[in-house]
């Protein structure tokens, strides 16, 4: 994939026409250096481990070197030492000047703090969620991108309908000033099918600018370069698959929403943090010591250190550790209470998607229908205006409802693939999904 990607970034800088296929698509905007918002979210990996890293801190050994040097007085009655009188000696109260130096390495090593134990495991499941949370954010920008590519390709065919109405729209004009030349036919009659060519090859216009504003937005969301000229490959499905079960597809959901279970894993870590505050209240040892030496600077130098265990008994801190507890306890709450509605959530989208792939492949068997007859009523409206059996109105009319008939037609096969990809996204398989869009039909 990555091999892909790179190849596609180095052909979109030699190229002027650039061939793009849906998984090509797919894969430059997953790539590392593709879609902006999608790296920020990867980010939120890197910055999880980092915290992983400070909380295995605890369980290292902490180690600092210092290196002291004073010269001092002392006035050994501000200690509390006073010299008895002794008639005939002279105490001096008054020590000093004198230097001392000392060079010292310190060491201090937890070896047993629970409250550490429950923060480290914390903090290593804060990576599982933030790989959840980019696996996710991965999945939007498959659905983005596969949205933006079926778009572009309904602007692709809006454009070549546009251009087959122009088409039949000049070829009626013509027929309008064959008709009227061999007197079968009047000027209104050709009045009218220059007016119904001057509304489609405006409409086409609009089916350009549409195409070329929907080619733009693929661009963003893939996040190449916007001067691109592209050229669409893939076709996409026309409908004539086995609809899926609904039943199998909740349980996929279920089972594959990437959010779904990030959002199971923070109510995990919710947990966790209240377990780490909770194990505070119990005792922790630790060992440290230190060595080095001291003296006055000069050859004088004496060796110095010194070992310990500690034994760390919390007692009572104000209740502040059960205010941090009960505080927990309702951020794990709500991360279930959040954690239930995702679900829902999650079961809404399924049914709605499927509900709008149930519509949109109804109304392509109704508009194909439509589509059918229109073209009948055309043929034999042209039929019947050769005849002069019918006037020019007829044939326009009959030449409207087919444009409409074609736009109905194009409308449905689209949002039928549109649906389609909603419904792969909210069943958490639109990445194995986009690999057959290509494939199908367009």
């Amino acid at each position: 994939m990555k091999v892909l990607a790179a190849c596609l970034l180095v052909s979109t800088l030699s190229a002027e026409v650039l061939p793009l296929t849906l998984p090509k698509a797919v894969a430059v905007a997953t790539a590392k250096d593709g879609n902006l918002r999608l790296q920020l979210v990867r980010e939120s990996i890197a910055q999880a481990e980092t915290r992983r890293r400070q909380a295995f801190s605890a369980f290292l050994p902490h180690l600092d070197g210092s290196a002291s040097a004073a010269n001092q007085t002392r006035n050994l009655r501000a200690f509390g030492i006073q010299f008895p009188t002794v008639p005939g000696l002279n105490f001096p109260s008054f020590a000093g000047p004198f230097t001392v130096v000392d060079y010292r390495a310190s060491a201090s090593q937890s070896l047993l703090d629970l409250a550490s134990i429950q923060r480290y495991q914390a903090a290593k499941a804060l990576i599982s969620v933030a790989e959840l949370e980019a696996a996710n954010a991965t999945n939007l920008t498959v659905q983005q991108v596969a949205r933006a590519y079926v778009l572009a390709l309904q602007g692709d065919a809006g454009m070549d309908t546009a251009k087959a109405n122009v088409e039949l729209a000049r070829a009626l004009v013509k027929l309008a000033d064959n008709q009227k030349n061999a007197g079968m036919g009047t000027g209104i009659d050709v009045t009218r099918a220059r007016v119904q060519l001057a509304n489609e090859e405006q409409r086409l216009l609009v089916a350009q600018n549409s195409r070329e504003r929907a080619v733009l937005e693929l661009l963003r969301v893939i996040g190449v370069d916007l001067a691109l000229t592209v050229e669409l490959n893939d076709r996409v499905n026309d409908g004539s698959e086995l609809p899926p079960v609904l039943e199998e597809i909740l349980k996929a959901a279920q089972a594959g929403r990437q959010d779904l279970k990030a959002q199971q894993k923070r109510e995990l870590v919710a947990g966790m943090n209240v377990k780490s505050v909770a194990a505070e209240r119990w005792p922790s040892l630790g060992v440290a010591g230190d060595y080095g030496v001291i003296g006055n600077g000069s050859d004088n130098m004496l060796p110095t250190r010194s070992v310990g265990v500690s034994l760390r008994v919390p007692i009572f801190d104000g209740g502040r550790r059960e205010a941090r507890r009960a505080e927990g306890g309702v951020l794990e709450r709500q991360e279930r209470l959040r954690a239930a509605d995702l679900a829902k959530q999650v079961e809404l989208d399924v049914r709605l998607s499927f509900n709008n792939l149930k519509s949109a492949r109804e109304q392509i068997a109704t508009a194909k229908q439509g589509l059918e007859l229109s073209e009948n009523e055309l043929a034999q409206a042209q039929r019947r205006f050769e005849a002069g059996v019918a006037n020019s109105l007829e044939l326009t009319d009959a030449q409207t409802r087919l444009a409409r008939a074609r736009d109905n037609h194009l409308n449905a096969l689209y949002q039928f693939n549109l649906a389609r990809i909603d419904l792969a996204a909210a069943t958490g398989g639109i990445q194995e999904a986009v690999q057959n869009m290509g494939e199908q039909k367009r």
